[in-house]
């Protein structure tokens, strides 16, 4: 029998199976056993596994961050949260310059197994400082390994990978995935890191999508339907390793390819899969490739502001209209591209 539960269900339950399963296992961070629980993604840990081995921290990510790389280097298997990405910026060199490298200096001798969790996306007008998408930063580093899941099932499989794997892993979540409702197995299983995820077939455009993208992708593809054109959506769930073999077979039968990020354009990730097909089809496309992400700007905090700047369905289901070229008559293409993000959704969550 299926059974469903929440993306922040799948992630407690996650860490919760491998605590159980192993002693190395621990999780700590700022608000980890906080009466809100990470959005609800650490409850009931430590009701169940005690204070030493689920805790709060000082805010002082650099150091605490040292602490884990110290752990794991000691034989641990910490999972270290931190509540917004932005706060991991505070521990660049710890990431970047210790654990990313130690298994390249010591000549593949010692690993680093820790899973860094942190979130991304839009909050309660938090800012430029408190909700920036920053995954390009560590996709970038040698070393890193960078996940970002999408559905509950996923959450859960690739978290039991990234916590068994040997090297550190940047586990990036988006806030407004964490209500969504999935089928999720009990259990341990595992979601290989590295493939991509084919959420919908289509033969006319290929949308590649990063973490809740990928949600406001597959509303673009209900839209592009309504104007007869089949979009495939593929859902990039690692950026490092990045296994771009589904993206190159999807662009070679559809021939148009369409980018949706979470992260800035310029220099964004949605470059790199831009790159890759530019340099492994060339020649086969039949318009030139479009990318869909924020604009180059800081994160307004007023709603005013953020209303504009957030792309939605109707950014990329207008991208794709544009290169596909449709009448300039039909009603996609009048659709306001400003949609504002005061109301939760009903079928997806909100800002809430």
């Amino acid at each position: 029998m299926s059974r469903e539960i929440a993306f922040h269900q799948a992630l407690s339950e996650a860490v919760a199976l491998m605590m159980e399963a192993d002693d190395r296992v621990f999780i700590f961070g700022e608000g980890v056993p906080d009466p809100k629980t990470i959005f609800g993604s650490t409850a009931g840990l430590k009701e169940r596994f005690g204070e030493e081995r689920v805790f709060d921290t000082p805010l002082s990510e650099n150091g605490l961050t040292g602490i884990a790389i110290g752990a794991a280097l000691a034989g641990m298997r910490p999972v270290m949260t931190h509540q917004r990405i932005d706060f991991a910026l505070l521990a660049m060199d710890q990431i970047v310059n210790h654990a990313a490298k130690r298994c390249y200096t010591s000549g593949g001798k010692q690993g680093v197994p820790v899973t860094i969790r942190s979130i991304i996306g839009r909050g309660w007008g938090q800012g430029s400082q408190h909700s920036q998408s920053l995954h390009a930063f560590f996709a970038h580093i040698p070393g890193l390994k960078v996940v970002m899941p999408v559905t509950p099932h996923d959450a859960k499989g690739l978290l039991i990978a990234s916590i068994e794997d040997n090297n550190p892993v940047m586990f990036i979540e988006h806030r407004w995935l964490y209500n969504v409702i999935g089928h999720v197995p009990e259990g341990i299983y595992r979601t290989p890191l590295g493939p991509g995820k084919l959420f919908r077939e289509g033969k006319d455009v290929t949308i590649v999508a990063i973490s809740y993208m990928v949600m406001e992708a597959l509303r673009a593809a209900d839209m592009l339907a309504k104007e007869g054109l089949e979009a495939e959506v593929v859902a990039v769930q690692t950026l490092r390793p990045f296994d771009d073999s589904m993206i190159l077979d999807s662009v070679r039968k559809t021939r148009r390819l369409v980018v949706a990020d979470t992260g800035w354009e310029t220099v964004g990730f949605s470059a790199e899969i831009v790159a890759r097909v530019a340099e492994k089809l060339h020649g086969t496309l039949r318009a030139a490739p479009r990318r869909v992400a924020l604009p180059d700007c800081p994160t307004p905090t007023t709603p005013a502001l953020a209303n504009h700047y957030y792309p939605r369905a109707i950014h990329v289901a207008n991208v794709v209209a544009e290169m596909a070229d449709l009448p300039a008559e039909t009603t996609l293409l009048e659709t306001p591209t400003t949609v504002p993000l005061d109301v939760p959704d009903k079928n997806f969550p909100g800002p809430f």
